[in-house]
């Protein structure tokens, strides 16, 4: 008994680390010139499937959510990591901005630029401090803006958060204090110093995002949100 317990223990564990090694063998290689190839396989927007929709039920998508999931889209993308390395992100989106965005993530992809993760805003629950925490870019969730009563624009899946530890929202409280979403972005609010993926308006970020009708939370007189792009 022993033995076949054993046995299929290693049979289990040889499977996985198979489809671990299937996962790594379908991202291109970081040395590829198939640039057609890539875009075609791994750039895609589609409809909701059902296994997606069941991801974000009761968390992204709440009971009270007036946006019809057949207006969303989910986004397949490749990008590259701060370990330089390609890996696959996926976001969900509005219909409106999805070829936007397709079009976007292929030329930062085109020149390697780094985002740490891109994961739907669902593996952190929808709460949104916790995946800014570990600077996950993402796009839909539907919720009000923090602080008020207003649904945020990322209700409607027309504004996306990138790498926004590094790049936080700030503002000014009427008692002087100043409020940084994440709270651990605070070493990184003051926007006059140099250090790495600061989005300003010398980054490629803002420059293809404004080229695709984007308004940047970096430039709002209100607040500061330096990691916001949305499309109205």
């Amino acid at each position: 008994m022993k033995t076949t317990l054993f046995a299929m223990t290693l049979t289990m564990m040889s499977f996985a680390t198979n489809a671990q090694k299937a996962n790594i063998n379908n991202l291109p290689s970081q040395h590829s010139n198939s640039t057609n190839t890539t875009t075609a396989t791994h750039f895609t927007a589609k409809p909701i499937s059902e296994a997606v929709f069941k991801r974000m039920q009761g968390k992204s998508y709440k009971a009270n959510c007036t946006i019809p999931r057949t207006e969303l889209r989910y986004i397949r993308v490749l990008h590259y990591g701060f370990d330089g390395k390609v890996k696959s992100g996926e976001l969900i989106c509005h219909q409106d901005i999805a070829d936007d965005l397709i079009e976007i993530f292929q030329e930062l992809y085109k020149a390697h630029y780094p985002i740490e993760r891109i994961q739907l805003i669902d593996d952190y629950n929808a709460d949104d401090e916790q995946s800014m925490l570990h600077n996950n870019t993402s796009c839909f969730n539907y919720r009000r803006v923090a602080g008020s009563k207003t649904l945020s624009y990322h209700s409607q899946g027309k504004a996306i958060d990138i790498n926004p530890l590094y790049n936080p929202c700030v503002k000014r409280l009427r008692n002087g204090s100043t409020s940084v979403s994440p709270k651990t972005g605070r070493a990184y609010s003051n926007r006059s110093k140099t250090f790495k993926y600061k989005i300003d308006h010398n980054d490629l970020v803002y420059k293809l995002f404004k080229k695709h009708g984007f308004t940047w939370g970096g430039d709002w007189k209100s607040l500061k949100d330096y990691q916001h792009f949305e499309k109205k």
